[in-house]
């Protein structure tokens, strides 16, 4: 085992014994702890995919598949889309049917959508965001398909902008 992963392992154990928890409620490790787990969570599906991306300030990983032809919108923008979320082991917890889009401002989503949308441009535009857990859901998402503090990763198209 990598000294890293070792130090990972042990900081995570650490800090779970550590942890103060309710007993019906998820963990919550301070930002560092929990962001330092979810950068290595993305690195290692980076590394076992293939793939390589982009890392904003936020800790926010992207891949840009295809430049749309338009201009990138901004953080109050409506956006139209596709999209396919899933979690780092594959498991799909929501994507739009084959036929169908969504529209959404684009300040009233995850952070993580909020900044990584921006990076892309209109008409087509077709990008991976992997996203940490807290410019997601952290540790209390909306549904039981996404456990508390998942990196969440989302195939998006960007189809167009208003």
């Amino acid at each position: 085992m990598q000294l890293k992963h070792l130090f990972l392992v042990l900081m995570i154990l650490a800090a779970i014994v550590s942890c103060n928890k309710d007993d019906d409620g998820p963990v919550i490790l301070p930002h560092e702890e929990q962001l330092a787990i979810d950068i290595e969570i993305i690195e290692d599906y980076l590394a076992e995919e293939g793939l390589t991306a982009e890392e904003t300030a936020s800790g926010l990983h992207y891949i840009i598949h295809e430049d749309g032809t338009g201009t990138h919108p901004t953080a109050t923008s409506r956006v139209e889309v596709k999209y396919k979320g899933y979690l780092p082991d594959k498991s799909v917890f929501d994507e739009t049917a084959p036929a169908e889009t969504i529209k959404f401002e684009l300040n009233r989503v995850i952070p993580g959508w909020t900044e990584g949308i921006q990076l892309m441009k209109a008409g087509g535009g077709m990008a991976t965001l992997l996203i940490p857990s807290y410019l997601g859901y952290g540790p209390y998402p909306p549904s039981s398909a996404i456990p508390p503090n998942s990196v969440l990763i989302f195939d998006v198209t960007l189809l167009s902008y208003e």
